[in-house]
């Protein structure tokens, strides 16, 4: 018999199936015997030392069971809570895939190291009433429990502390070269820096550090052929080769939308190096910009230059008599391709290409330019390293001024010295 219990304050007694059982079974012979429910329940809770209201639930349950009164029975009342936990059960799961969504978006279960940094980091978010947990999100991602304690105890592998020695490193080149390279560049300048470091190796870490080289957009046309100017043959012919610097430059213009009107930019590029021998940023496209570049170019390069083509498209400042008489003063002569033909004048726009993906669209760039004079300040930037650091393909991943340097070495070597009697 159970302990009595003080008046008014309720018990924390559990009773078993049998016990239930028994005082329904003494309820119901009871009122057989006496004929009416007056009391009974009271009277035989008394004499067990039960709580009426208690024994009197088991009773009417009992009743709705065996079917003498309506009402929910047991087993239906069970399985409505076995429904309701297993709603609650696959709402948390839905929120877990739903948190779990971006990087479970390729297919593949992702790698134990995201599984754990996603544990970690909603292990103990509540979702309808409950923590999440850690089986729970394992279950849902399919990985085993004991995969991410595992993953938590044992020390970082070989591999992981390379990957964390290599991906500072790799992010620095990324950010020293205008966030522009892709793999294979970056690869390549990790090569350069000294790091023993792996193609593919590199490809997945830039995935895991977040970072992509520049991707190029469609090219608007800028040139404004004049129809009634003379103009000089193509002498170039789509060949954009050379066999030693200033043999053929090639020119063209671009244009930058800034806050204050249009920045228009011209490049001269020596086709042999594809280093920029001569640039200018001005407000305007007017022959004189056009010119001042082939200034730079002058000066940079030699003032007589009696081997060199110099060739551009058919824009309106290189057809006019004041540009083919400044090509004439260094020994050069002008080259022209066709009108409205891009691939006469590939080599010049490819780098108008690359600089606008690069520097005026790229990575690094957080807002519009406001001004012309900050383009011109960023370009002077931007032609120093294009010449000193850039990787060129066609160059075999070389810098155009590490290229010409080779060049002029290997000539110089190949000059024997005369001997003196």
């Amino acid at each position: 018999m159970p302990s009595e219990r003080t008046a008014g304050k309720p018990t924390t007694r559990r009773y078993s199936q049998e016990e239930k059982a028994a005082a329904v079974r003494m309820v119901r012979t009871l009122r057989t015997e006496l004929g009416h429910d007056h009391g009974v329940v009271k009277r035989v809770a008394d004499q067990l030392g039960y709580g009426a209201e208690s024994v009197r639930l088991w009773v009417r349950q009992a009743d709705v069971d065996d079917g003498h009164q309506p009402g929910v029975t047991t087993d239906e009342a069970a399985r409505v809570r076995e429904l309701e936990q297993e709603v609650r059960e696959l709402r948390r799961a839905n929120e877990v895939l739903k948190r779990a969504a971006k990087f479970l978006r390729g297919g593949a279960r992702p790698p134990v190291p995201q599984v754990v940094a996603f544990v970690d980091a909603h292990r103990d978010d509540v979702v309808e009433g409950r923590r999440l947990g850690v089986e729970l999100i394992c279950r849902v991602l399919q990985v085993a429990p004991s995969s991410y304690y595992a993953a938590k105890t044992r020390p970082a592998s070989a591999r992981a502390r390379r990957d964390a020695e290599l991906t500072p490193r790799l992010v620095g080149l990324w950010e020293n070269n205008y966030r522009v390279y892709g793999a294979r560049k970056l690869w390549k300048a990790a090569r350069r820096d000294g790091l023993d470091v792996g193609r593919d190796q590199v490809a997945r870490l830039m995935r895991a550090a977040g970072i992509e080289g520049a991707r190029r957009t469609k090219r608007l046309r800028t040139t404004r052929a004049d129809p009634v100017a003379a103009r000089h043959p193509d002498l170039v012919q789509r060949q954009f080769r050379a066999d030693a610097p200033n043999q053929l430059w090639v020119t063209d213009l671009t244009y930058v939308p800034t806050w204050a009107g249009v920045a228009y930019v011209c490049f001269i590029v020596d086709a042999f190096s594809r280093m920029i021998v001569g640039w200018r940023v001005a407000g305007h496209m007017r022959t004189s910009m056009v010119l001042d570049a082939l200034e730079m170019a002058r000066w940079s390069r030699g003032t007589r230059l009696p081997d060199l083509r110099c060739h551009s498209d058919a824009g309106s400042q290189f057809t006019s008599v004041r540009y083919g008489e400044r090509l004439a003063e260094i020994g050069a002569v002008p080259s022209i391709g066709s009108v409205g033909d891009s691939f006469d004048n590939a080599l010049a726009e490819t780098v108008n290409g690359y600089y606008k993906a690069e520097l005026i669209r790229g990575p690094a760039r957080d807002g519009p330019w406001k001004t012309v004079e900050d383009v011109e300040l960023a370009t002077l930037g931007w032609v120093h390293w294009h010449n000193h650091q850039r990787l060129h393909g066609y160059l075999g991943d070389r810098p155009p001024h590490e290229y010409e340097q080779a060049f002029y070495a290997a000539h110089r070597d190949d000059q024997h010295p005369v001997g003196i009697p």
